[in-house]
């Protein structure tokens, strides 16, 4: 039961972002000293047998900073160099049955 209580306990905010196929979770946890870090998961569906694939990296508060600025600058050039259409998944989308099967998911 204790491990229950410390899972429960570092849980302080969370953020589930549906992208099409792909859902992220940005979540904000906190070691047993109350210090808060970001973890980053990416939960994808397998195609063959229906399994969620999950990657996770972890970001510390100390990174913040350069971590931003890294994404900003790769973000920054890829709009530069091409063009950047960002889908809106909303439900009112024509093709929002066909995400409504795919990304029913239970977490």
């Amino acid at each position: 039961m204790g491990d229950f209580e410390n899972k429960e306990r570092e849980e302080v905010f969370s953020k589930k972002v549906r992208a099409g196929k792909r859902t992220y979770f940005f979540d904000v946890k906190a070691t047993r000293s109350n210090d808060y870090y970001v973890t980053i998961t990416e939960s994808k569906k397998r195609f063959e047998d229906g399994q969620f694939i999950k990657h996770k990296i972890f970001l510390y508060k100390e990174d913040f900073e350069k971590f931003a600025e890294g994404l900003t600058e790769v973000v920054d050039y890829i709009k530069a160099n091409q063009d950047v259409v960002e889908k809106r998944y909303e439900p009112n989308q024509d093709d929002s049955a066909e995400y409504a099967q795919k990304d029913n998911y239970s977490f």
